[in-house]
């Protein structure tokens, strides 16, 4: 600290008798609760078969009726290929998500959020005893609130010589 005072008198000793000395102080406080927030996304279907010593007259997925219905599955037909033999068969049909009626998008904002197969949701911060302040004299007390928070203080002083 002596050594600051005494490079800040140096400073002012040389400079010009005419000089300005300016002095420019900021203060802010920036207290932040995190909102709830979902982000839900939309699957597709899905079809796959596979198998040995079977024929098969495929199936596959039934394109859906609207945009806002799930593509259906179209069951094939299979048979063993050469009776008594060992053989292997794998069908799987993942059905996708349709949009529920009555879900209504406004500004970007769905009313009610419908329940896709991957939904992530946040829980939103809880205020409790967050708060801050600053004083003229730049002292700062923040004061840590509860999950989801966060308080942030700054005190900025400038000086500058002309």
């Amino acid at each position: 600290m002596k050594k600051a005072a005494l490079l800040f008198g140096m400073v002012l000793m040389a400079a010009p008798a005419n000089a300005d000395l300016i002095t420019k102080h900021s203060t802010s406080v920036q207290l932040t609760v995190d909102a709830a927030a979902s982000q839900a996304t939309r699957l597709g279907s899905s079809y796959s078969v596979s198998g040995s010593n079977v024929s098969a007259t495929l199936g596959g997925l039934t394109a859906p009726a609207s945009a806002t219905d799930a593509a259906t599955m179209n069951a094939g037909t299979y048979t063993q290929t050469t009776a008594g033999s060992a053989f292997s068969f794998t069908e799987t049909f993942n059905q996708g998500d349709a949009i529920p009626t009555g879900t209504t998008v406004s500004s970007g904002v769905v009313g009610t959020l419908p329940a896709f197969g991957s939904v992530t949701t946040t829980a939103g911060g809880v205020a409790g005893s967050l708060a801050g302040t600053i004083d003229s004299a730049g002292t700062m007390a923040l004061t840590a609130g509860g999950a989801g928070t966060s308080a942030t203080g700054q005190f900025v002083s400038e000086i500058t010589i002309r």
